[in-house]
């Protein structure tokens, strides 16, 4: 788990929002997207709280996610995803995110943990013509029926939120606050609701074990929701690998590649992982749902305005759904792209000089 690299320096900040969820004064909001700004420059995590999503909607949240997982194998594998659309189940060890990046896992297994895919779908966006491939129909378990509508009301919340951090995001980068509307206006949304396969115990691992191996998020940001249960590790400039935990009632946030992309990396795209939920020698459980907002598939990422210095190159424009689809087959076990710029980002980030 590379535990003697970690250092006790390391921190994610915490950041309260609310100014950008009530009328507050200029002075306020100037003051949380400053805030924003330098954590997507030193850490390209953040923890928010006063996010405005109430406690009996994550507590019904977390309830769906326990009906869902408790149920046989057999059953979610009714559910299984399809290899063309990232919607529904994912057994344990059936992906591998590092591959993701076009780079091989580093212990050559995939990772240890089940999960299930809902997004936004070609239906919610009456009158435009999407592509399934990005807009794909869910696949609701009707053996969990408390399932779709907890889901379905944390979802709701996570788009609107979603949204309000955007237009911090465009405050903090000096561009107009509705900057990114027309690129997200209908954007490709996933929640990935994750539980870490091990069973609960004594710890008894035989070689490297992942619960989910190093990566990078693709889109423009990610929320994560997440037990207070060690397993979640962010890499830092240096190297290092340190644990992160969310405080109580906070929710952590990090950036993905196109936004990395989008502000010519000014702003991290930070590798993480989750090593095995260990508490006092005994493997714990562990529940993470990851909200990714992407955009709109066909907007274009290219630097923004101001983020290209004289002479300097910037990454080539790609669309949202470009990026996704070169990242979903990576983590597949299909073949991508190369990506020189973005692997030679990972690469130093993992042996800095």
């Amino acid at each position: 788990m590379d535990r003697e690299r970690m250092t006790p320096t390391f921190t994610v900040p915490t950041i309260d929002i609310t100014p950008f969820l009530t009328d507050s004064d200029d002075a306020g909001r100037t003051a949380v997207a400053a805030d924003i700004d330098t954590a997507c420059r030193e850490v390209g995590f953040m923890q928010i709280v006063g996010h405005g999503i109430p406690d009996e909607v994550l507590a019904a949240f977390a309830a769906a996610l326990d009906e869902f997982f408790a149920l046989p194998l057999e059953v979610k594998k009714r559910y299984r995803r399809s290899t063309s659309e990232n919607r529904g189940y994912s057994p344990p060890r059936s992906e591998s995110l590092s591959g993701s990046l076009g780079l091989p896992s580093a212990n050559q297994m995939n990772d240890f943990y089940e999960a299930f895919i809902v997004g936004t779908q070609s239906a919610d966006f009456p009158g435009l013509e999407l592509p399934a491939s990005s807009y794909a129909a869910n696949n609701w378990p009707e053996a969990a029926p408390g399932f779709r509508p907890a889901i379905d009301t944390y979802f709701a919340h996570a788009q609107q939120l979603s949204r309000i951090l955007l237009r911090a995001f465009s405050s903090a980068l000096n561009l107009p606050i509705d900057y990114f509307d027309t690129l997200t206006d209908y954007s490709i949304d996933a929640l990935k609701m994750n539980n870490y396969a091990l069973p609960e115990g004594e710890l008894r691992l035989d070689g490297d074990m992942t619960g989910m191996g190093a990566h990078t998020d693709f889109g423009i940001l990610t929320i994560l929701w997440a037990d207070r249960v060690p397993g979640l590790q962010v890499l830092d400039k240096h190297g290092h690998w340190h644990d992160v935990q969310p405080a109580e009632g906070a929710l952590l946030i990090n950036l993905g590649d196109a936004m990395a992309r989008w502000t010519n990396d000014r702003w991290m795209s930070t590798l993480h992982r989750v090593d095995p939920p260990i508490v006092n020698g005994h493997i714990r459980r562990r529940r993470s749902a990851a909200f990714f907002f992407d955009g709109n598939h066909d907007a274009v990422i290219e630097p923004l305005p101001g983020t290209v210095a004289p002479g300097e190159q910037g990454y080539p424009p790609i669309t949202v759904a470009d990026n996704i689809n070169a990242k979903v087959a990576g983590l597949k076990g299909l073949s991508i792209p190369p990506t020189a710029r973005e692997t030679a980002r990972v690469l130093a980030a993992i042996s800095p000089e």
